[in-house]
């Protein structure tokens, strides 16, 4: 079993060309493309393209931006939420319906049930510890 050929930690590696078969062409900043050359931490309208919907800031790569335009937007953005221009974060009201509920989620309820079944339980003790005082009290 030591000396096996055909196990992957003796298999040899291919060797890496230069040539990567997965090449994709970067994206353009949308800087570039409109040719803006100052970011203004006013300008809503251009920093919310680079805010997600939830308002995080997005990635250079998903932005096509240089370290130095995504340093400057994120800045902007900053300046721009402590401004009270952008917000912080938005509330997204809808539930996903892909993923079922979690196993704790149903905690609390199963905790009132089983609550209201202990009270239930201690108020049938107490009635009936009332009907023995009652009963008790009509003998004497």
């Amino acid at each position: 079993m030591a000396n096996n050929q055909n196990s992957k930690k003796t298999k040899p590696r291919a060797p890496k060309d230069g040539a990567n078969p997965k090449k994709f062409k970067k994206k353009t900043s949308v800087l570039i493309t409109d040719k803006i050359e100052y970011i203004d931490y006013k300008d809503v309208n251009l920093l919310s393209r680079f805010v997600s919907d939830r308002s995080k800031i997005r990635n250079r790569r998903v932005t096509g931006n240089t370290v130095q335009q995504q340093r400057e937007i994120a800045n902007a953005i900053k300046n721009a939420r402590e401004m009270a221009l952008l917000p912080y974060t938005k509330r997204v009201s809808q539930t996903r319906t892909s993923r079922p509920p979690r196993d704790g989620d149903n905690r609390r309820e199963r905790g009132e049930d089983q609550v209201r079944e202990s009270q239930v339980e201690a108020t049938e003790v107490e009635s009936a510890e009332i009907d023995e005082v009652a009963a008790d009290e009509v003998e004497a």
